[in-house]
Parts: C-alpha cells; sequence; structure tokens
C-alpha cells in the first residue's frame, strides 16, 4: 500500500488547494484586512472545500505573487499563526507550501503538523522569477536535523512558469530525480495555475518513476478528474474549485462537490468516502 492511500483513505485523492491571500511583507498585501482577515478567509476556504466532500488540504501563500525562491521570515510565521488559529477546523490530511522555498516549507509542516509539502527541490530554471537553482541535498539534510522525517516531500519536477536549463526530457528527468533524491510523489504541471497538465506528460512520468506516486498538479476539472486519474495517483486542484472556476475567487463547495461526483462514479465503492 503507498502511503497515499495510508493517509488519505483513498486510491486516488483529490488535494483541494486553500489559497492564502497576499500576506504582510507581499507587494498585495491589504492592510486593512490584516491577519486576522486572512484567518477568517482560510476559514471559509476550508470550510468550503470541506464541505464538497474534498479528500485533503494543501494550504499556500499563492497570492504573494511575485514569488521569492527564498522567502522572508514573516511568511512562515503568519501562514503558521493563520493554520494554528484553524487546526482544529481542519478534518481531512494537509500540507503546506511557502511558495517558492522548500526549506521554509518543511519548517512550516514541522510547526503545524502537516502531513506532507509540495516544492521545487531539484533542478536548475529558467524562470519568470530569475534564474532559479535548487540544493536538495540541503533540503533533504534539514528535513532530517529538524525531525521531518514523516513529512512527504512532492517534488514538482515541471514547474509552473519556468523552464529546465539542461537539455535533458522529462523521462530521464523523472528517473533520475527518483534515483538520486528519493521523493515521496512527482507533480506534474501545466504552464501556470489552472492550465491543463498534458496526458502525455503524465504518462512519460508515470512510466518513468516506478513505484514513486505521481500527481497531477494544475488543470484539474470536472471534465478532466477521471481520464487524468486513470493515469496519475492523485491531484491537486484550484482554480477549478472557485467560483466561476476564477483564480482570484473564493471556493465554492458546490464546484467542489461537483468534482468529487465526477471521479467519484470512476472509484471504486471501497475507494470513495460515503
Amino acid at each position: 500500500m503507498n502511503w497515499l492511500k495510508e493517509l488519505f483513505d483513498v486510491d486516488t485523492p483529490v488535494i483541494g488547494m486553500c489559497h492564502l491571500p497576499a500576506l504582510p511583507g507581499d507587494p498585495h498585501y491589504d492592510t486593512s484586512m490584516g491577519v486576522t482577515g486572512i484567518v477568517d478567509y482560510a476559514r471559509r476556504e476550508i470550510g468550503a472545500l470541506q464541505d464538497g466532500g474534498i479528500d485533503g488540504i494543501l494550504i499556500s501563500n499563492e497570492f504573494s505573487l511575485p514569488y521569492l525562491t527564498q522567502t522572508e521570515p514573516i511568511t512562515a510565521a503568519v501562514m503558521a499563526r493563520v493554520i494554528g488559529e484553524l487546526r482544529s477546523q481542519i478534518a481531512v490530511p494537509f500540507g503546506v507550501n511557502v511558495l517558492w522555498d522548500g526549506i521554509a516549507s518543511i519548517d512550516l509542516a514541522v510547526a503545524t503538523g502537516a502531513s506532507f509539502v509540495r516544492e521545487i527541490f531539484t533542478g536548475a530554471y529558467a524562470s519568470d522569477f530569475g534564474i532559479w537553482n535548487t540544493n536538495v541535498g540541503a533540503a533533504a539534510r534539514h528535513r532530517a536535523r529538524v525531525g521531518a522525517a514523516d513529512v512527504k516531500l512532492l517534488f514538482n519536477i515541471v514547474p509552473e512558469a519556468a523552464s529546465y536549463l539542461a537539455d535533458r526530457d522529462l523521462a530521464s528527468i523523472a528517473r533520475s530525480t527518483v534515483f538520486n533524491t528519493r521523493p515521496d510523489a512527482l507533480c506534474v504541471s501545466g504552464l501556470t495555475a489552472g492550465a491543463t497538465t498534458d496526458i502525455e506528460h503524465l504518462r512519460t512520468v508515470k512510466a518513468a518513476a516506478g513505484d514513486t506516486p505521481v500527481i497531477v498538479n494544475t488543470g484539474v476539472n470536472r471534465d478532466n478528474v477521471a481520464e487524468l486519474l486513470s493515469v496519475a495517483d492523485a491531484a491537486i486542484v484550484g482554480t477549478h474549485l472557485k467560483r466561476d472556476g476564477v483564480f482570484e475567487n473564493a471556493a465554492d463547495p458546490a464546484r467542489v462537490a461537483e468534482l468529487m461526483h465526477a471521479l467519484r462514479g470512476a472509484r471504486q465503492p471501497s475507494q470513495a468516502h460515503a
């Protein structure tokens, strides 16, 4: 049994995104909302996702645009406060993502009891945020040093808004990432949040990943969820779950329920939540 099934109690879990508003220090932070307003917003988002029947939740600072590859301390500190205030409300497994900072993501997981993190841990890229380098060896050692061995690391090997600098094909990247770094899962994305992930890219990574789970990371909707999860082992969904399918809007429990209903028909009875 892979860890996804053990954690989520279904074979093809859908993880819904809780996108936090811009945080203190971010260019678009709303001082009139304040941190208390961010907590209230996150409370509504988590409630909407759970009311719609989501299998898990991933909490990220999605509106901290433009992102840093080494975040300021205030970012993870505020995220820890938000999650700490709402921890008793979260009834499904949850993870965290401090964009785009793997070390901060691991630290936040330890502080809040999150079960997994999603980040860019490997590779070097030309991106909208400049030349983007990583140090997976340092991240792995930091994980061990802070007692996060049980925190699952989801490696995004097709990062959004970035291109791998080396001339290597996707299958080779997937195989060497698995061999050299031992990720807990590989995430495959489209160009941006909400952009459809190419199913052929999923098939390529799945064929190269061996026993490592593969997660479709962007562009999942009620019309393609069953097809994409016939290849991938899990899905992370954000934009489609929002009112009118608009990235900037709040989560809509009816859209969450529609997506889960579309997938439920493809699951075996033992796999679906009652």
